[in-house]
């Protein structure tokens, strides 16, 4: 299997046509390689959600191409191996907080026995345990998110994608969660890619993509921890 896990060459995202188009990512050139850290950059509306839509497979691009050389083939839109943290809240409400990080093994085909005692486990390494078995609407926003980001590995995936995964913790609670995130991501052998407004956060990855005005520009960060 290739060391790329990802590829896209000049891609482009507009939405809408004619004088309604609105152009959300321009022309972007990036590779991830297997097991990279990557900070995703930039102001709001500058396109981060979504160029990490298409990286996991959930958008197509209007322009470019994007393969996937490094990960299993999954669905027809979707590659494989694949585990993404959403910005806004993506729990499903009718759901316990075990039920929905437990959601992605039983799609998967586990049997929910195993589905959700895995998802027990991984609720108590995000520090969850105590509210496995409470209803989206039970729990702060911040454990929500905390919950979406165990749903994201639990299926230990080949790349975790989290958009914006600390925007609800304080300080102690997004560092705790970023060590778990970059522990989980070691332990998988994973690459993980973060989106970002927090410089704090930026400041541990050793790759920083930044976008600016929609198009991506690829640099080294100036420290990594």
């Amino acid at each position: 299997m290739t060391d790329v896990l990802v590829h896209g060459e000049q891609v482009s995202r507009v939405y809408g046509t004619g004088d309604a188009a609105v152009t959300a990512l321009r022309e972007a050139t990036f590779t991830i390689p297997a097991r990279a850290r990557i900070a995703v950059v930039g102001p709001s509306g500058s396109g981060k959600s979504t160029l990490l839509h298409l990286i996991a497979g959930i958008d197509r691009p209007t322009r470019g191409r994007l393969a996937w050389p490094g990960l299993p083939d999954g669905q027809p839109l979707r590659p494989g191996f694949v585990g993404m943290a959403f910005q806004g809240l993506s729990l499903l409400p009718q759901l316990d907080i075990a039920e929905n990080v437990a959601l992605p093994l039983i799609l998967g085909g586990a049997p929910s026995r195993h589905a959700i005692t895995e998802a027990r486990a991984m609720l108590a390494d995000f520090a969850l345990a105590a509210v496995a078995d409470k209803l989206p609407e039970q729990v702060s926003g911040g454990q929500a998110q905390r919950a979406a980001v165990a749903r994201a590995v639990v299926g230990a995936p080949l790349l975790i994608i989290a958009d914006e995964p600390t925007g609800q913790q304080d300080q102690g609670t997004a560092r705790a969660l970023l060590d778990e995130l970059s522990a989980c991501a070691d332990r998988l052998g994973a690459a993980l890619l973060v989106a970002t407004h927090d410089e704090a956060v930026a400041a541990r990855f050793p790759i920083r993509w930044t976008l600016v005005d929609q198009r991506l520009h690829v640099e080294e960060s100036l420290s990594s921890r």
